[in-house]
């Protein structure tokens, strides 16, 4: 075990920002989603489902393509895909050329979904982040992210 003395902690002013960081995301994901779900009926999870099904050119995605792109186990895109077939958002149809994989495909009733959604969503994110903020506060912003992301060894897509 290492000694608690190795260990880099936090100063005050770090512990504070990152608390304050930790509250701002829990806050802002639970307020994102309770709207969502009162002026569209999806939750941010469904809503993230279908934008990338819809940002893709065929309409659909492989569920392991999916679960890579939200950063989901595999388990957890097939239970949620499940759901949203119960709903008509969403089918789910083998891969002709792999037997085991499976693409989930936005249907109908998912893109006309999204489409209802989609405008409460950003008059939301822009109310919550973007409307106090000035351009080079945004700029700063997406260095920081940026930043963040690449020593995380993770894309900025």
């Amino acid at each position: 075990m290492a000694e608690t003395n190795d260990i880099p902690w936090l100063n005050d002013d770090e512990q504070r920002m990152w608390r304050q960081w930790m509250g701002l995301n829990a806050e802002l994901l639970a307020t994102l989603n309770r709207e969502m779900q009162a002026d569209a009926g999806l939750s941010t999870s469904d809503y993230q489902v279908l934008v990338v099904l819809t940002d893709s050119a065929e309409g659909r995605a492989r569920v392991s393509g999916l679960a890579s792109s939200l950063q989901w186990e595999r388990s957890r895109v097939s239970h949620h895909v499940t759901r949203m077939e119960k709903r008509d958002l969403v089918s789910r149809r083998g891969c002709p050329d792999d037997g085991r994989g499976a693409f989930v495909r936005v249907t109908e009733t998912g893109r006309a979904a999204i489409a209802r959604a989609a405008p409460g969503h950003v008059r939301a994110v822009r109310r919550l982040i973007f409307d106090d903020l000035t351009a080079d506060e945004i700029s700063q912003l997406g260095e920081i992210f940026h930043r963040l992301r690449s020593r995380a060894g993770w894309s900025d897509e």
